[in-house]
């Protein structure tokens, strides 16, 4: 896929409905070959949508028509490059938490929790947030509604719990883990949230309140190479859970599976949340998913899948019968 054709998909199957102006610069970018050109000067891993959208709005750039966009990026490009080649797409979104909670809950506690991927580990308080399912099911932490409420429509009868799980170790890895306790870590992770989504950046900065108190145990380094010491160190009379979201995408197809291979012969439970395609060996076993034209993650235990969810956790389409979930 090309820059522009990456572009026009980003439009069409991420931020369509979502964020307007996001919407109207990746169409703008898809067509402009001078945006494009500049783009394209980065290496291929750089130049995502997310990611150099987000360097411009860390910069500055404010939600506009897209000449305005234009006019701006062009005097700035030097500037997003620098900062497109010196960060990482670490979107850290705790909404993702609502999909994993009906897996997590299955387990027998406590647990301890393991995220790849885990940016500033925002996603490692699943026993900390409020969840509201269909508007008709609340799950509240014992100490009563927290200031992040999650909201998430289910459809296929997923096992949805009563109460949080209890959590007693949290723990991530990441190739660079932001700390939400820095101030230039805290505006990245805010320009990550699209424009106009103003009720995400509000659970983040939430969400970041919540770690702040509690801080996560974050390791830097590459999944393939930690994730075994990591597990082997968690508590053995803990249920040991490793999960990740939206992380594999991010290595080569031979990664993935010498990640899937090794995880998979650890003492822990695997829970991950990908792309349709990104884990091969689900491939086979999906059944077709939803009508939609917006792009779908799987959830999948053990390389079991589970359900379709929505990217930042706002829907649940469970296919998995519950036992298989246990």
């Amino acid at each position: 896929m090309d820059t522009a054709e990456r572009y026009e998909r980003f439009a069409d199957h991420e931020v369509c409905g979502y964020s307007p102006s996001s919407e109207e610069w990746s169409r703008g970018i898809a067509c402009d070959p001078e945006l494009l050109g500049l783009i394209n000067q980065l290496p291929a891993d750089k130049r995502r949508p997310n990611l150099v959208l987000a360097a411009a709005r860390f910069l500055g750039a404010e939600p506009s028509g897209y000449p305005s966009f234009k006019a701006w990026m062009i005097e700035h490009w030097d500037r997003v490059a620098e900062v497109a080649l010196a960060r990482l797409t670490q979107t850290n979104e705790p909404g993702r938490t609502a999909s994993l909670l009906p897996l997590l809950a299955q387990f027998p506690g406590p647990l301890t929790l393991i995220e790849v991927g885990a940016s500033a580990g925002l996603c490692l308080y699943p026993d900390r947030y409020s969840y509201r399912y269909d508007e008709r099911l609340s799950v509240d932490p014992a100490d009563g509604v927290s200031p992040v409420v999650l909201r998430c429509t289910t459809a296929g009868d997923p096992p949805l719990p009563s109460e949080v799980p209890e959590v007693v170790s949290r723990m991530g890895i990441d190739l660079n883990p932001l700390d939400v306790n820095d101030a230039g870590d805290m505006a990245w992770l805010e320009a990550l949230v699209w424009p106009e989504q103003q009720h995400r950046l509000q659970r983040l900065r939430a969400a970041a309140d919540i770690a702040r108190a509690d801080p996560p145990a974050l390791v830097a380094g590459n999944l393939l190479d930690t994730i075994a010491d990591v597990v082997d160190a968690a508590n053995p009379d803990t249920t040991v859970v490793v999960f990740g979201s939206a992380v594999l995408t991010y290595l080569d197809p031979p990664s993935r599976r010498a990640f899937e291979t090794m995880v998979r012969d650890l003492r822990c439970k695997w829970i991950a949340n990908e792309g349709t395609g990104v884990i091969e060996s689900l491939t086979a076993q999906l059944p077709k998913p939803p009508h939609t034209t917006r792009d779908k993650f799987v959830l999948s235990l053990n390389g079991e899948p589970m359900a379709y969810t929505g990217p930042h956790g706002q829907s649940l389409d469970w296919i998995a019968d519950i036992e298989t979930a246990r």
